[in-house]
Formats: structure tokens, C-alpha cells, sequence
């Protein structure tokens, strides 16, 4: 059991005007579960990465102030202490793997901890059985789904046995199924097994009733205070008012234009069969969602259909067989923007990237001034100069959603674009796609297991399951 004190803490960044945290005072009750909220960039990835002890490590970066494990002051501890004391589960689970396949991966982690290799196999199993992922031991990471991906970055956690355990909005993309499963999860290993739980969210849904205390960081002060039992309250039914009952939506009709169109289409990477043979459409002009389990090949069929893996049978882009058209010029008309925004990058500081866009966009509907609007409605002005790698997760995603817009692609698939936004955000974004489909016909194709704010955008809604695409008249 330990408790997290932070005094008189402080941080700011090279090269900026403000603090990302000032003089914080707070202490996070040990073997309890603490969620900390507040807006996208307003430094809870960077004050869950001090308290995880990667900071100031890894930027070089002074602080002031002390961080507290009981009475231990953090920077007193050895690696293997630290290791001991508190893990991180990352946004990107990407960024926190190290090697091929779920077991070498743990194995690694097991291995830094100097576990004798003879405990290595029953603890592996066991971490892997607490998360459901035991049937993923021999698979390649960079096969799994997020939120595969995500429970075996748990897994790690789990196998490492810290007293505290940091979790960086690791929901992001994840389904709600999951989600609930995995909350669980980490209440389990607070009531069952002490830990203190220190979690970042911007979805407030499933914790009313789970977290024991809330801590809120105000972008404007960069301090954090604790809310009381009512303002708690409060927070969890106002993002509860703006989550999305099922609504109705409409079925594509007869006289609606094919954009993308599969024909005898499957699609079974890996020797495991995700769609059966099927035809299949999406129409030109709409905003089709896709919903599913974590798992079932949503980005894989967006992989298809951009031409980045083999599938059976034919995609028709406008009557086109995909497999003849020239990669370059079908990539600039079905553009996708992935998952893990910084996969989206080929520069260095937003500025260039920004460029780039402007640089191979196929409309000049946006000009100069529109593009400097977005940048200011999603809190990126004045940061041309920063590095793309240094901002949150959440500036990540904005950056990576408004160069594809500048990009202005006639068909733009969008996996798991709202990850990592806070709701004001989120509505901003949805308000700029609203815009791009009125400018120029935009077809969007979204897969999303956020649906807050999502609705006002959608058309058609398109369930995965059982290895096939059905339309669905039901959002939600």
C-alpha cells in the first residue's frame, strides 16, 4: 500500500511562456482508485509520466519540487526500486513495447525486474489470464487490435506486481464491452491486491460508482484540486447528459452513388478469417460509422482498402477496380487517417507538417486564414515551431485531423479519430468534418468506439459482426 504526494511541484517545458503544472499539493490516497480529468494538453500525460518516474529522464528537463512513494522521495530510488513501486499503461500501448510477441514481451518486462527465469512461465500465464489474453501468448504485437493491445500492456503492469499503477486514458480505443471489463479489472487489483490506481480519462462514464476520488487540473492555473463528492457527482451527470441514446439513422437508399464498393470480398490475414465472402458498398457524400468489438478487423479493412495488405475477391473505387489504379494517385483520393497519429507524420515540427499538407492537398478550399481558425479552435496556434513528438496525445490527434482535412482526400477513412479529445474538442472536430463534407462532397468513413459527440455527423451506421457488414438503422 503507498500513497503519491506531490509538493510544491512545478514544470515547464523548454521554449514556453507557461507552466504545464504549478505548485502542486495534492496526495493521491494509497490502495484507492484516482481519476484525474481535465481538457486535452493540459498536462495530465505529463504529471502521470513524473510520477511513473519517466520524467525528467527522458526529456532532460529539471522540475521543482518533490514527488513522495510513502516517504520516499522519488528521486532517491534505483531503476529497480522505481520498478517496484509504479508501472504505466500508456495512451499508445505502441510506444511502451519493446519487442515481438505478447510472451517475449512480458518475458522482457520480467527480465528487467531480475525475476529468476524458472518464475517466468506461471507468472506470464498468470498476468495473461487475469486479462483475458492467455490465447494471445504466441501472437505478434503488431497484429493485435487496440484493444488487444491495451490489455496486454495491463498484462505487463499486472506481471510487474507495483504498489501503484498509472494509466494513461488507456480507453481510448477501446469498446465499451471492454472498457467495463477492464475498469474492473483495475478495481479488482485495488480492492483485492492494495494497489493505488492513478488514471487519466476524458470519458467519465463507468467510474461514478468505481473511483474513489477525483482530481481535476485546470488548464488556466495548471494546478490540480480535489473535487468533493458532489462535484464529482456533478462532473459524471453532466458528461452522462451528452452521451448519445440510441437514435435513429437512415438506410442507404436506392438512389444513393457507390463510392467503395467489395464484390466476393474476404479478408483472412494471418490464416484467421475476419470477413466471409461478401458484397458490400459505402456511399459517396456520406459519413458512414463503423461499430464493433475490439478485435474483429476494423482497421484491418481499412488497410484493405487503402491498399496496405492483400485481400480475396475486388474492391471498386467508382467502378474502378483498386487493384489497377496507380498507388500514389489512389492514395491522394481514399486517404486514411490512422490510429496512432504519430504514424501520420513525416516531419518534424507542426509548422512542416502543416506545409506538407498544403503541398500535396488535392482542393484549395482552405485558405491561409482557415487554416490558422483551426489551428486556434484546436488550441495549435503559435506552435508551428514545436516538434510534433513533443505535444499530448490529444494535440497529436488535432494536428493529424487537421492536415488531413488541408489534404481535402474525396474519400477519407478515419480510424479512431476522436481518441484522446475531451468533449469540447470532439465537437469542434465533428464541427470541422460537417464543414469538409459540405465544401466538397467529402465520403467519411469512421471507425470509432467513442460515440459521444459523434452523432450530428453520422449518415449510415454499419455493424461488424459475425464476419460481415450490416447496415443498421440504429445508432448506438
Amino acid at each position: 500500500m503507498t500513497q503519491v504526494t506531490l509538493s510544491d511541484f512545478s514544470f515547464q517545458y523548454a521554449k514556453t511562456t507557461q507552466p504545464a503544472l504549478s505548485h502542486l499539493n495534492l496526495t493521491f490516497p494509497s490502495a484507492q482508485f484516482n481519476l484525474l480529468i481535465g481538457p486535452s494538453g493540459s498536462g495530465k500525460t505529463t504529471l502521470l509520466k513524473f510520477i511513473a518516474g519517466l520524467y525528467p529522464q527522458f526529456i532532460e528537463q529539471p522540475a521543482s519540487g518533490q514527488i513522495y512513494f510513502d516517504d520516499q522521495e522519488i528521486n532517491s530510488l534505483t531503476a529497480m526500486a522505481k520498478n517496484h513501486q509504479v508501472g504505466m499503461v500508456f495512451q499508445n500501448p505502441n510506444q511502451q513495447f519493446a519487442m515481438d510477441t505478447v510472451e517475449n514481451e512480458l518475458t522482457f518486462v520480467l527480465e528487467n525486474m531480475q525475476v529468476p527465469p524458472e518464475q517466468m512461465t506461471d507468472m506470464i500465464d498468470q498476468a495473461l489470464e487475469f486479462c483475458e489474453v492467455k490465447s494471445l501468448k504466441k501472437r505478434l504485437l503488431n497484429t493485435l487490435s487496440g484493444g488487444e493491445k491495451q490489455r496486454v500492456a495491463l498484462a505487463c503492469i499486472v506481471a510487474m506486481d507495483p504498489a501503484v499503477i498509472v494509466l494513461d486514458e488507456p480507453f481510448a480505443s477501446i469498446d465499451p464491452h471492454t472498457r467495463q471489463d477492464l475498469i474492473e479489472k483495475l478495481k479488482q487489483l485495488q480492492l483485492q491486491h492494495h494497489k493505488t490506481i492513478i488514471l487519466a480519462d476524458h470519458d467519465l462514464s463507468d467510474y461514478a460508482t468505481v473511483v474513489d476520488q477525483v482530481f481535476e487540473l485546470d488548464p488556466q492555473t495548471h494546478q490540480i484540486s480535489e473535487l468533493t463528492s458532489a462535484e464529482a457527482q456533478q462532473r459524471f451527470e453532466q458528461f452522462s447528459q451528452n452521451i448519445n441514446a440510441q437514435q435513429a439513422v437512415l438506410l442507404p437508399t436506392d438512389s444513393a452513388v457507390k463510392c467503395l464498393t467489395l464484390n466476393q470480398f474476404s479478408l483472412a490475414p494471418h490464416g484467421s478469417e475476419l470477413i466471409a465472402s461478401t458484397d458490400f458498398s459505402f456511399y459517396q457524400g456520406q459519413t458512414t460509422l463503423i461499430t464493433g468489438e475490439n478485435g474483429i478487423g476494423k482497421s484491418t479493412l481499412f488497410a484493405a482498402l487503402t491498399k496496405l495488405i492483400n485481400y480475396q475477391g475486388i474492391i471498386d473505387y467508382l467502378d474502378h477496380n483498386i487493384a489497377k489504379l496507380k498507388a500514389k494517385s489512389y492514395a491522394l483520393d481514399v486517404s486514411l487517417l490512422f490510429q496512432d497519429a504519430e504514424n501520420q507524420f513525416l516531419t518534424i515540427t507542426v509548422g512542416e507538417e502543416i506545409a506538407l499538407a498544403k503541398k500535396y492537398r488535392r482542393h484549395f478550399k482552405y485558405s491561409d486564414e482557415q487554416i490558422q481558425t483551426m489551428l486556434s479552435q484546436l488550441g495549435l496556434a503559435g506552435r508551428e515551431e514545436q516538434v510534433v513528438y513533443s505535444l499530448s496525445e490529444g494535440q497529436k490527434k488535432k494536428l493529424q485531423i487537421i492536415i488531413m482535412l488541408i489534404m481535402a482526400s474525396p474519400v477519407l477513412l478515419m480510424d479512431e479519430p476522436l481518441k484522446g479529445l475531451d468533449l469540447a474538442s470532439v465537437q469542434i472536430v465533428v464541427s470541422l468534418l460537417q464543414q469538409a463534407k459540405q465544401l466538397f462532397n467529402q465520403t467519411q468513413i469512421i471507425i470509432s468506439h467513442q460515440l459521444t459527440g459523434l452523432a450530428p455527423l453520422i449518415d449510415l451506421h454499419v455493424l461488424f459482426k459475425d464476419h460481415q457488414l450490416t447496415y443498421q438503422e440504429v445508432l448506438g
